[in-house]
């Protein structure tokens, strides 16, 4: 039972393999009608069933669309569904710390050199100044709060990445965005115990400053500074 069960999931599996791997190869574009169950069956010489329940999967996901009475459709927008498997994987996997450090990091290197060449860079300087200054009003605080923080250091970051007017860049910084917000947390919490606050607003600077000036050979050196911290705080928290 449990062989079979094995050999049902791994038809399914090549089933979504083969479809994906036909949009990716543009066989398949978006708006397209797919075959028939009984079509693509015969095309993967695989079982009906498998052949459903791949359909569903990829259903799911939102890259398939199923319309009653007219076929099964190749999704023709983005669907955050999409992302949603990936996001999930990834948070099941053993991951190291430094992992997450080294993929935020090149990300942001990345974003940045596009967001200088930006045609919305003076409105994201703008922006990010007005954010700099709200994070300067809490930190001024009494009792400054991590939450707030968290806050604007999220919508600083989301800032930048909207710059580049660039749907796929934005998703994919957000989800990873989503992946180290307790880290995040931790990480401004412990700058706020460490009485270390001023730092976190000057980190942010640096990197207005660097699309203000379009200075592109500071990049990396400011993201890494950025980064420093962070990665250094502790080496166990979650992501």
């Amino acid at each position: 039972m449990a062989q079979e069960t094995e050999k049902k999931v791994s038809a399914v599996s090549q089933v979504f393999d083969n479809i994906i791997n036909e949009i990716i190869e543009g066989r398949l574009r978006p708006g397209d009608r797919l075959p028939t169950e009984s079509e693509l069956s015969e095309k993967y010489h695989i079982g009906r069933n498998s052949v459903r329940e791949a359909i569903k999967q990829l259903q799911a996901f939102g890259i398939l669309i199923i319309r009653r009475a007219d076929g099964t459709f190749v999704s023709d927008s983005y669907n955050q569904k999409m992302l949603d498997p990936l996001l999930y994987s990834l948070i099941l996997q053993d991951h190291d710390w430094r992992y997450f450090v080294q993929l935020r990091s090149a990300m942001e290197i990345g974003v940045l050199h596009l967001a200088v060449d930006s045609d919305r860079r003076e409105e994201t300087v703008t922006r990010l100044e007005e954010l700099i200054r709200a994070m300067e009003q809490e930190v001024g605080r009494a009792r400054p709060s991590v939450e707030r923080l968290l806050e604007l250091d999220l919508a600083f970051h989301d800032a930048v990445s909207a710059a580049v007017a660039n749907p796929m860049v934005d998703s994919v910084t957000n989800y990873i965005a989503r992946l180290t917000v307790p880290s995040r947390r931790a990480t401004t919490r412990k700058w706020l115990k460490d009485k270390n606050e001023n730092r976190f607003v000057e980190l942010h600077r640096q990197i207005v400053d660097v699309l203000k000036n379009k200075d592109k050979s500071r990049i990396e050196e400011v993201v890494e500074a950025h980064y420093a911290i962070w990665s250094s705080i502790r080496s166990d928290i979650p992501a």
